[in-house]
């Protein structure tokens, strides 16, 4: 589409010619400003911090980190829509997983023996805040909106057998375990558990591309046409791929800073570590949250699946062997087994996860019992 101006006078041309390069900016990246600028002034805060900047700075570092957050999986976003289903909400899974990964083992290696349990602690937040908060918005608003969305139980159940078996061997059975005391594996045990899980994660990712790719897309797609909307053009995906190596490097570098500051928020509330690890999983996952939650009010509830699901598989399947690497490299003992309260609370979340979603079609109520479930987590973290 060519762009036409009519100017009269050198003032008119000059105005004319800064109309016509933004418009030809606008037409050739079509990213938000905001997404762009973000990991920019991210990096910059980060060079210029200094311990003397005090409470004020420190929630500057904390909003950019946020929305460095958001960019990220903004450009992920972009470079999804490009790659296509379902290798899209495949990409967009890894991108905030690398995201978690990464401000894990940043904190780790800051905070030495004293984040044993960070890992576990993250991991299954993000795994509760995935299955009963996330996908009881998708469904409760979804519900609420249609009354009732259909969705691929094939993609679903091979989701949900993957999960299951994954979120049992990296963070219940280790407390069964008696080569070592506690709720830890040995040298050799971690290892072991490192390989099953990039297995079974990398079995469903097969089948999810490969295999059986057709379960992962929406059974309406032909109906929805924000599905067949025009992809990116490449100048703007090979942006979108290097605004978010930036974000990438901005969360980690911001997260490590900030570190002491959330830890010592959470003690002055008086509050157990492990809120550590649910913040952490929040911060991740909110802007992922929106994008499924959105999927889910334009009654593409396959999508928000894939994106939630997806997302849970690949936080154990890819943090537990990045985790595990880092704890063989620095000799850090790395706690996996949840205590006996949130083994009951993942079991039940699992369960109804199971039984909500065994006809192929959701109604409100699955979604209020799952906040349900979400709510109670959330309370019995703070109040255990």
């Amino acid at each position: 589409m060519k762009i036409y101006f009519q100017c009269d006078g050198i003032h008119h041309l000059q105005r004319c010619s800064k109309l016509y390069f933004r418009k030809m900016k606008i037409r050739l990246l079509s990213l938000p400003l905001w997404s762009i600028l973000a990991p920019v002034v991210a990096w910059l805060l980060y060079l210029i911090q200094r311990d003397s900047f005090g409470t004020i700075f420190t929630i500057a570092l904390a909003i950019v980190l946020s929305l460095s957050v958001m960019a990220a999986v903004h450009h992920a976003e972009v470079v999804a829509h490009r790659v296509g289903e379902p290798y899209g909400t495949l990409l967009l899974a890894i991108a905030v997983t690398i995201i978690e990964v990464s401000l894990i083992v940043s904190l780790m290696l800051a905070g030495g023996e004293s984040t044993a349990t960070l890992a576990r602690d993250t991991v299954f937040a993000a795994v509760m805040i995935i299955l009963t908060g996330i996908i009881g918005l998708c469904l409760l608003l979804g519900g609420f909106r249609f009354k009732e969305m259909l969705f691929g139980r094939n993609a679903v159940n091979s989701a949900l057998v993957t999960l299951t078996a994954i979120t049992v061997l990296t963070l219940i059975l280790p407390n069964y375990t008696t080569s070592i005391p506690g709720p830890e594996y040995n040298d050799s045990q971690l290892v072991f558990v490192a390989i099953i899980s990039l297995v079974l994660y990398g079995s469903f990712v097969m089948v999810q591309t490969v295999r059986h790719r057709d379960y992962f897309l929406p059974p309406d797609a032909e109906e929805n046409k924000d599905v067949h909307e025009e992809p990116p053009s490449m100048k703007t995906a090979a942006l979108s791929t290097g605004l978010l190596l930036l974000c990438l490097g901005a969360v980690v570098l911001l997260a490590k800073s900030l570190a002491p500051a959330i830890e010592q928020g959470v003690e002055g509330m008086g509050a157990p570590k492990s809120l550590v690890g649910i913040i952490i999983a929040t911060v991740i996952l909110l802007p992922e949250g929106f994008a499924a939650i959105r999927a889910a009010q334009r009654n593409r509830l396959q999508t928000s699946l894939n994106l939630a699901l997806g997302s849970a598989l690949a936080s154990i399947g890819l943090t537990i062997p990045a985790v595990a690497m880092v704890s063989m490299m620095t000799g850090f003992s790395v706690t996996l087994g949840i205590d006996m309260k949130s083994t009951l609370l993942l079991i039940l979340a699992l369960f109804t996860i199971m039984l909500s979603f065994g006809t192929g079609r959701t109604t409100v109520l699955q979604g209020i019992v799952l906040l349900i479930l979400f709510t109670v987590y959330l309370f019995t973290t703070i109040v255990p």
